[in-house]
């Protein structure tokens, strides 16, 4: 029986919206829900210290060896590895732990970390890996002095060192580099307005215009950074949704389409097939 996907928020009560976890401890009390497909307001960095396995984001299977990092977007619909044949910790922070000034959302919303567009990989540790274990011993110094002066500011600058020492490790990786410029940003604002209103709004007219610029100029943004039309990326993001909604819940068709802004599901059915080449039905019943 699918229960749907689950989507959580920070854990209430703490003074801070950061913590670090043993995922070993976190198997013990939680499996069921980080086994079972889920979605959180804030982020997550998975440190592997032992072992291997298979952490599913959004269909794709992402493999992790000892001394990697995974990085994982909010919003994103994932899942953990069940054989529990790693040791991991795991690291959670919202927008408003790290986001005390403006630069801090320029670098949270623009770095590779979460949000890669060519890649989903997993760091590998490499000449890093000491820097980086140093400031997570210093991170977890700090969370024990939450009644002393500076505690957050002290934390958010850890972990802004943190994840720009992985930035740039990864750029070392294999990474294409995307140049920066209005294209990009173009870009980034585009995808950032789509997450939000993909159900509703499906013209490109009404993103560039939100964007303040034209239909033209945000294409041409599109088509440089991802060799994508704006519309490609609208269909590629509805489609996401709907592939989510079918595996992960036991919603009817017309449930999903009707979610997913369809006002028949025939007009759903229809734009699925036109898309991904088979029915929702047909999606569905290969994923059983």
């Amino acid at each position: 029986m699918k229960h749907g996907i689950t989507s959580y928020k920070f854990k209430p009560g703490l003074t801070l919206e950061f913590e670090i976890l043993s995922v070993k401890d976190l198997y013990k009390d939680h499996r069921n829900i980080l086994t079972a497909p889920h979605r959180s307001d804030f982020y997550n960095i998975l440190w592997i210290h032992k072992g291997s396995g298979t952490h599913l984001v959004d269909f794709l299977p992402v493999k992790f060896s000892v001394d990697s990092i995974l990085f994982i977007n909010k919003g994103k619909v994932h899942f953990f590895d069940a054989s529990e044949k790693f040791e991991a910790t795991l690291m959670l922070f919202t927008d408003n732990f790290f986001c005390r000034y403006e630069s801090d959302i320029r670098f949270l919303h623009s770095t590779i970390l979460f949000h890669d567009l060519m890649d989903n990989a997993a760091l590998k540790l490499e000449h890093a890996k000491d820097s980086l274990y140093n400031i997570l011993q210093l991170i977890r110094g700090e969370l024990h002095n939450a009644d002393k002066m500076f505690h957050h500011d002290i934390l958010q600058n850890y972990l802004h060192n943190f994840l720009m020492l992985a930035d740039r490790e990864k750029r070392k990786q294999g990474f294409t580099e995307i140049s920066k410029g209005a294209d990009l940003d173009y870009t980034m604002l585009f995808n950032e307005l789509l997450d939000t209103h993909f159900t509703k709004v499906r013209s490109v007219k009404e993103y560039a215009d939100r964007i303040h610029i034209s239909e033209k100029r945000l294409s041409k943004a599109t088509s440089k950074i991802l060799g994508k039309s704006p519309k490609e990326i609208i269909n590629d993001r509805v489609l996401l949704e709907a592939k989510r909604l079918l595996v992960h819940t036991s919603q009817s068709i017309k449930e999903i389409g009707f979610q997913l802004g369809f006002a028949e599901p025939t007009n759903f059915i229809k734009y699925f097939k036109q898309q991904a080449g088979i029915t929702p039905s047909e999606f569905r019943e290969s994923h059983l």
